[in-house]
């Protein structure tokens, strides 16, 4: 089974978001992890819009990258330029991608507009897991 990490910064939002829809997309092909360089807690806005698409990521935690170090993991995919720039050195063979996407909670305005912003940037994540997904 392979073993993929995905990382951005808090651990909070986008990579919460990967994490929830490529443990759905490779469900008993991958076990997924998620970490950040740093641990803000899982974004109660990034629950509630992955909840709107059918996707619990409530249980998830914030872990920082140094929990995971001792893990040979397949692929590291990390989710936002400050994480790919900050992550620590994670030896082994994993084949490493980038692609970043918006930060939702920088995200001003109503609760809707916010919101919104969730979905968007939920919705890219679902897209680019999916196409992922299909290649692993």
């Amino acid at each position: 089974m392979k073993k993929i990490l995905i990382l951005c910064t808090g651990n909070s939002c986008r990579s919460q978001m990967a994490h929830g829809y490529l443990a759905r997309f490779l469900i008993g092909e991958a076990e997924v992890y998620s970490a950040g360089v740093e641990t803000h807690g899982v974004n109660p806005r990034a629950i509630k819009v992955m909840a709107e698409d059918g996707i619990d990521i409530s249980h998830h935690t914030s872990n920082n990258v140094n929990e995971y170090l001792q893990i040979d993991f397949d692929l590291i995919l990390t989710v936002c330029d400050n994480a790919k720039e900050n992550c620590p050195y994670i030896p082994g063979k994993a084949k490493r991608i980038h692609h970043t996407f918006p930060d939702p909670a920088k995200a001003k305005g109503t609760e809707e507009e916010i919101l919104n912003e969730f979905r968007k940037t939920r919705d890219l994540i679902k897209e680019y897991c999916n196409a992922l997904a299909e290649t692993i």
